[in-house]
């Protein structure tokens, strides 16, 4: 699936045409056209080459901004301003189809919101990810969301489930629920990390990259129902539960006369239709789901990716850790710790490189940018829960490693290869934030955070170079910048330092964890040696809240501690 790039190389290995999709005939006419170029006029060939080669290696180059302007709210308003037209207030998401979930457009908004105090960001927020919880796009009786909706209704998805969508969403249905304290995300949550765990976790304890959309060649097969087969497998229930899902006879996805599961109908109608209160709801779908799952296991399932990406892994780490954290269960954080020392231990090398893809007890492919990205990023967010400082150093030799092999001279923005990779035609930067965030801009909150942690100036100058060389990008197209949004939400806002010492430090983190706190870097311990912790422990527990390095009067009691953020 997807679209093909058909590309036809000079000997050079250097392209002189290429394309996407070409139909039969226009594929022969184009291989005539161009053979017959090479042969007759093969100095037009090579001239063609060199404009191509030059025209890739400058294009979406970015600049070092020559601003010294700082960063303002009047900057994040003029971004979110034109944003706001294209919220979908009737279905959740976009006003638009295709839907896609786009985790990170909606974390943005969702931390926007509530620092800015905006409330029709934070409402959009909330409505999507309820819409999309409710729709075919999630799956409703395993968890796990599906790659995107073709519709404007969340209703009939595309089956593929991707790794990279679910971790994102994990700890954007978790950070929902602790601003919000909505049920319903958490269990979204809880129920996506346990579908990660039951089908898409591999033997060494990592994760694998997708689930194909279709089985016996039809797309969606394995997850829908007809009637008969939902009626004879609920039993009792069946009525009610085929009312809850929107089953029908002739089948809510008409095209195929087939069920997708999702819910259509308001909790509290639902309860007065039925005159049912909602535990006992909760306890009929629990069994009902429990049914139908032990039914659907035994379909012919859809195709396993089963590479295991670092890039993809590192984002499923930090959403066990979000995990850990805001549902004070330490099992998800164990599993990351796993996961982590695995990935340390088999695919990074002691010059701190990384391997891209693990498959069949193999490392290969030297990382990418993205894989250093999300396992920095990952490594940060594991020191956050357990005070461990060897995270932070494994972070600080990557990301050295990073700023000495893909370093742009000309540029602030780092390539996407590192300098030790196979040398292509042009080696590229990656900024734009898509449905996986940017590299970059992964890298340049990473800068960001291990510059405060480790005072570390040259970290935080680099970020700011970075976060100023797209601003001008992303008054347009603030959906494509989006975590470039939260690092700029970072900068106005400020980060609120928590450090935690003490002997009951762990009491203290554990009751943070139930506070909605978006700008926020905890560390701590009793045994530090970062330099922010300097001259603050000892055996009395207190929470010290600092910004730029300036620290508050220590407290011992989280509510007041809560008094000196701003």
């Amino acid at each position: 699936g997807g679209w093909p790039l058909n590309c036809i190389c000079l000997p050079d290995q250097r392209p002189v045409y290429g394309g996407t999709y070409f139909r039969t005939a226009d594929w022969v006419n184009v291989l005539t056209n161009v053979a017959n170029l090479w042969a007759n006029e093969p100095e037009k060939a090579l001239e063609y080459a060199d404009r191509l080669t030059a025209g890739i290696r400058e294009s979406e180059k970015i600049v070092t901004s020559t601003s010294d302007s700082l960063f303002t709210t009047a900057q994040l308003t003029e971004i979110v301003k034109p944003w706001k037209k294209h919220f979908d207030m009737e279905f959740g998401g976009y006003n638009r189809a295709p839907k896609f979930p786009l985790p990170n457009n909606w974390l943005f908004l969702l931390r926007y919101g509530v620092l800015a105090k905006d409330k029709a960001c934070y409402a959009a927020v909330q409505f999507t990810l309820e819409e999309m919880a409710k729709g075919g796009i999630y799956d409703q009786i395993a968890g796990g969301f599906a790659r995107y909706s073709v519709d404007d209704k969340w209703h009939v998805p595309h089956f593929e489930k991707m790794l990279y969508d679910n971790a994102q969403l994990i700890s954007l249905y978790l950070e929902a629920y602790q601003s919000s304290k909505n049920e319903s995300f958490k269990q979204v949550a809880k129920t996506s990390i346990q579908w990660v765990f039951n089908e898409m976790t591999s033997a060494e304890g990592m994760f694998f990259s997708a689930l194909d959309a279709d089985s016996e060649g039809v797309e969606g097969k394995f997850y829908v129902w007809d009637k008969s087969e939902f009626d004879e497998t609920i039993g009792i229930d069946a009525e009610l539960m085929g009312d809850y899902y929107d089953v029908t006879e002739s089948g809510n996805w008409e095209e195929e006369q087939t069920n997708i599961l999702r819910r259509t109908i308001a909790d509290d109608i639902f309860f007065k239709k039925h005159k049912i209160d909602k535990e006992t709801l909760n306890e009929k779908t629990l069994a009902a789901n429990e049914k139908l799952l032990a039914r659907r296991s035994k379909r012919i399932r859809p195709g396993l990716d089963d590479k295991c990406l670092t890039a993809w892994n590192g984002m499923m780490i930090k959403a066990l850790v979000d995990a850990a954290s805001i549902l004070d269960d330490s099992s998800y954080y164990e599993k990351a710790v796993q996961t982590t020392e695995f990935i340390l231990n088999n695919l990074r090398t002691e010059d701190s490189s990384l391997f891209r893809n693990y498959k069949n007890g193999k490392a290969s492919i030297g990382g990418f940018l993205d894989d250093y990205a999300f396992l920095i990023e990952a490594l940060i967010t594991l020191y956050q829960f357990d005070f461990d400082e060897k995270w932070l150093n494994d972070a600080k030799k990557m990301i050295d490693f990073v700023i000495a092999y893909f370093t742009d001279a000309d540029s602030p923005m780092f390539f996407y290869t590192s300098s030790q990779s196979e040398k292509l035609i042009a080696r590229k930067h990656e900024v734009m934030d898509n449905v996986i965030p940017a590299s970059n801009s992964t890298m340049a909150n990473n800068l960001m955070l291990l510059g405060l942690l480790f005072d570390d100036e040259s970290y935080t100058r680099k970020a700011d170079e970075m976060l100023k060389s797209v601003q001008p990008s992303m008054k347009s197209y603030g959906s494509a910048y989006s975590n470039w949004g939260i690092t700029l939400v970072n900068k106005v806002y400020g980060i609120n330092e928590i450090a935690i010492v003490g002997e009951e430090y762990e009491r203290l983190k554990t009751e943070f964890g139930k506070h909605y706190i978006p700008n926020k870097i905890m560390l701590g311990g009793t045994n530090s040696t970062l330099p922010l912790l300097e001259g603050k422990e000892g055996l009395e527990t207190k929470a010290y809240i600092c910004k730029n390095r300036i620290c508050q009067l220590p407290v011992s009691a989280v509510a007041d501690a809560l008094n000196h953020l701003h």
